[in-house]
C-alpha cells in the first residue's frame, strides 16, 4: 500500500516538476526577450535605461539583441528550446567573458551577474528540456496523434 502512495506521490511531484519548470523557462525566455526588445526598439528604458537603441548591425550588440529578442521569444514559446537555450547561453558566456571579465574577476565587480545568470539558466533548459506547457510539445503530440490516427484500420 506504501509503496503504491509513494508511486502516485512521485508521479504527482514528476509533473509537478515539468510545471515549475515551464514557469522558469517562461519567466527566463519573457525576461531575456525584454532584454532584446529594449536594445532593438528603445522601449521598457532602452539600452542601459537611456532611451536609445543599439545601432543596426554593431558587434556585438546589436547581434546580442537580435539573440536576445528571438533567442528568448522562441525559449518563452517553448519552441525549439533546447537549440534555442544553447545559443543564448553561449551569447550570455561571450558577454560575460568577452565583456565583463575584463572590469573585474568577480561578476558582482564587473557588472556580469544578468550575463552568469541567463548563461547558466538557459543552460538549464538545453539540459532539462522545455517541462510541461511548451507549443513544440503541443505541435508533437499533434502530428503523433494524426500519425497514429492514419494508421488505425
Amino acid at each position: 500500500m506504501f509503496a503504491s502512495l509513494a508511486l502516485v506521490a512521485d508521479q504527482g511531484t514528476t509533473a509537478a516538476r515539468r510545471h515549475v519548470l515551464a514557469l522558469f523557462r517562461i519567466v527566463t525566455g519573457l525576461l531575456f526577450a525584454c532584454h532584446g526588445s529594449a536594445s532593438l526598439f528603445g522601449v521598457l528604458g532602452g539600452t542601459h535605461g537611456t532611451g536609445g537603441t543599439v545601432p543596426a548591425g554593431a558587434w556585438p550588440g546589436w547581434y546580442a539583441a537580435v539573440i536576445q529578442l528571438v533567442g528568448g521569444s522562441l525559449v518563452l514559446l517553448g519552441v525549439g528550446t533546447r537549440t534555442a537555450a544553447l545559443i543564448c547561453s553561449g551569447s550570455m558566456a561571450y558577454a560575460y567573458f568577452g565583456v565583463h571579465q575584463a572590469r573585474g574577476l568577480w561578476p558582482l565587480e564587473n557588472g556580469g551577474e544578468p550575463a552568469a545568470l541567463f548563461c547558466w539558466s538557459f543552460l538549464l533548459l538545453v539540459v532539462s528540456g522545455p517541462g510541461a506547457l511548451s507549443l513544440g510539445a503541443l505541435a508533437g503530440r499533434r502530428v503523433s496523434a494524426r500519425s497514429s490516427s492514419r494508421t488505425e484500420p
